[in-house]
């Protein structure tokens, strides 16, 4: 088995396999779940596998419907609409000022669950712009992702939740992720 692909299917494959997907990045501008039209990625360089569709591209063959439109959740068209620039052999991402007003403050976030511990019940999982439709992949690189820290646990579902907290933006975060929200409660 290969070695990357076998360290992502740790218990925190998600957050392991990012820094991979970063570095493997070319582009320096990110699709939008809600652009149309989104081209597939080419294989990573030194992969064998494909990168696939590229941020938020909900799958025609999938079995879970998109997500429906709501007016009080941030739109995932904000938190993809991350440009990227090369720093020091790293992939850093630069935010809009839509983006960074949301930093530090009360937001609610429309999504799929990625659990990164076994159990029925999560604190801490990542919260996608597509549904998780294979064990092995991603549904899309660190700008269709949210990671979560609950108070109190959320049940795992299939489908869509929306979640409430203190929003963070992050700048250079060890994981390759870009957004984190803290001290979250589950929203129906």
């Amino acid at each position: 088995m290969n070695p990357i692909l076998r360290h992502c299917l740790g218990r925190a494959f998600a957050l392991a396999c990012l820094p991979l997907m970063a570095a493997s990045l070319q582009a320096q501008t990110l699709s939008s779940p809600v652009a149309g039209g989104a081209k597939p990625a080419a294989a990573a360089p030194g992969f064998d596998l494909p990168a696939g569709q590229g941020a938020g591209v909900h799958g025609a063959n999938s079995p879970f419907p998109p997500l429906a439109a709501r007016g009080d959740v941030v739109p995932w068209s904000v938190l993809t609409a991350v440009k990227t620039k090369n720093e020091k052999n790293r992939i850093l991402p630069v935010f809009t000022l839509d983006q960074m007003a949301l930093n530090q403050k009360t937001q609610r976030i429309q999504g799929f669950m990625m659990p990164l511990d076994p159990g029925e019940k999560q604190k801490h999982f990542l919260l996608s712009s597509v549904p998780l439709t294979c064990a092995f992949c991603l549904p899309g690189g660190p700008e269709s992702m949210v990671e979560v820290k609950t108070k109190t646990p959320v049940k795992y579902s299939m489908e869509p939740v929306v979640v409430e907290g203190r929003f963070l933006v992050l700048n250079d975060d060890a994981y390759g992720l870009y957004y984190r929200i803290t001290d979250a409660t589950s929203v129906k």
